[in-house]
């Protein structure tokens, strides 16, 4: 168990690590809420600075909703909106970073189902909101709701190059020589904000592109497609004998590959991937280390130590990995569920480029993708969610630190045993690692009986 994990960001009343969350229809995911964060950002913008606020969302239904909503909240508080349509969460921050706006909004709940959606903010440079500014949003909204005078209502207009410009700045993000031509690559973009844009950054840098999971209908976004269920880019890799695959997440912001014997590349291999086609010119680039999470694989901290370089772990979280990165003076981090930062190519994780970074090492090496990822050992590790039927405070259950210190024991040196609450989802995430298969499976299931059956005796 990580200290402070289900005590951080407590104190706020709506965002958690991700933004704003929850089930469609249910407080705070309802549409006169959404209107009123407009409002309630907008006024806390307006206090700070100029330019129109950008508003982007994935593919579920409820987005057409929300937008409206967020559109009439920052009109109410004088506010500009230019609405850019569905666009991965990269996207939307890079045309952040990239124009006049003064702030970009998110509409998407990333890998959940379509019945969850959410609210999340860029700030001028791309980033995530710092906390302050969330915080005068969340104070912001306890207050009533003032329209701004008639004359100084917001205008709204629609920015129909979005989708184009993103795809430049994608290829961009590789060497000039680096031609794919000679890959064959299957897309799985789930249903997701990607579906039109990742085909054409692969295909028009010469790759032969195939696609599934680009077949949007507002219900089936991560719908058995994509990051977080890769089975089907695995089977359609192996029946089609392609070079390898990639999947996407519902926004975008993450990435899981698939070699060419159906194998995943998961999050971890992905940055090692990254950290080692870097090494191989440029060490300085990385500044002397890496950052990873608790979650990531010990084999990943090995071949990281391996390259002389230090590895660093944060919490879980990308909001995490870019304050350890900004720390320590960084540029290279990332999670095992595929969310990649490298501030050298971008402000904020983006699984279209660091797709490009992988396949621009396997072009320049000339070996496939399993060849080039055999150079990490990769630990047993299994991991569970454990469904809550309401959040808990795992410092007020000390029986549970308990269930995972004897279970650590057991593992030995090279074990180690990780709960915390999800910050995007009413459940526990478990996650138990060693050097004996096995063995790790049977503590991860025993592990998990043991802490349903304590919360049930706590209830």
């Amino acid at each position: 168990m990580f200290p402070g994990d289900c005590n951080i960001r407590a104190q706020r009343k709506y965002f958690g690590t991700d933004g704003i969350r929850g089930k469609v229809g249910e407080a705070p995911i309802t549409p006169d809420f959404i209107m009123k964060l407009g409002w309630a950002a907008g006024r806390v913008l307006a206090q700070r600075g100029h330019g129109p606020v950008l508003i982007g969302k994935d593919t579920r239904i409820s987005g057409y909703m929300f937008e409206s909503a967020l559109e009439a909240g920052l009109s109410a508080a004088g506010v500009d909106i230019r609405l850019l349509g569905p666009m991965p969460t990269p996207g939307i921050a890079y045309l952040t970073r990239h124009s006049s706006a003064q702030a970009g909004i998110v509409i998407s709940a990333s890998h959940n189902p379509y019945y969850d959606n959410g609210i999340k903010f860029f700030c001028a440079q791309g980033r995530k909101l710092p906390d302050e500014l969330e915080q005068a949003i969340e104070r912001e909204l306890d207050r009533p709701l003032h329209i701004a005078h008639a004359g100084k209502l917001g205008k709204a207009r629609r920015i129909t190059d979005a989708p184009r410009r993103y795809i430049n700045f994608c290829k961009g993000r590789i060497g000039a020589d680096a031609d794919l031509s000679g890959l064959y690559i299957i897309v799985d973009c789930a249903h997701g904000a990607a579906y039109r844009i990742a085909p054409k950054v692969f295909a028009e840098l010469g790759a032969r592109v195939e696609v599934i999971g680009a077949e949007p209908d507002g219900l089936n976004i991560n719908a058995g497609y994509g990051a977080t269920r890769p089975a089907a880019l695995c089977r359609a890799v192996l029946e089609r004998q392609a070079d390898l695959g990639i999947a996407l997440d519902g926004d975008a912001d993450r990435l899981i590959m698939v070699d060419h014997s159906g194998a995943i590349v998961d999050g971890d291999e992905v940055l090692y991937l990254i950290a080692k086609s870097i090494t191989r010119a440029r060490r300085k680039v990385l500044g002397g280390g890496v950052v990873g999470t608790q979650m990531s694989n010990l084999g990943l901290e090995q071949a990281i130590e391996g390259m002389n370089l230090g590895f660093h772990r944060a919490r879980v979280g990308d909001r995490y990995v870019m304050e350890m990165l900004l720390q320590n003076d960084l540029i290279l981090g990332g999670e095992s569920s595929g969310h990649i930062i490298n501030l050298n190519m971008t402000s904020t994780g983006d699984g279209i480029i660091s797709a490009l970074q992988v396949l621009e090492a396997i072009v320049s090496v000339g070996e496939s993708l399993h060849s080039l990822k055999s150079g990490m050992h990769k630990y047993p590790q299994q991991r569970l969610n454990i469904e809550l039927d309401e959040p808990v405070d795992l410092a007020e259950h000390p029986g549970l630190s308990e269930l995972v210190r004897a279970a650590e024991e057991d593992l030995g040196a090279a074990g180690r045993v990780l709960l915390r609450p999800s910050g995007t989802e009413p459940v526990l995430r478990l996650m138990v690692e060693g050097d004996d298969e096995q063995q790790v499976d049977a503590l991860v299931h025993g592990l998990a009986q043991e802490i349903q059956s304590s919360l049930r005796a706590w209830q």
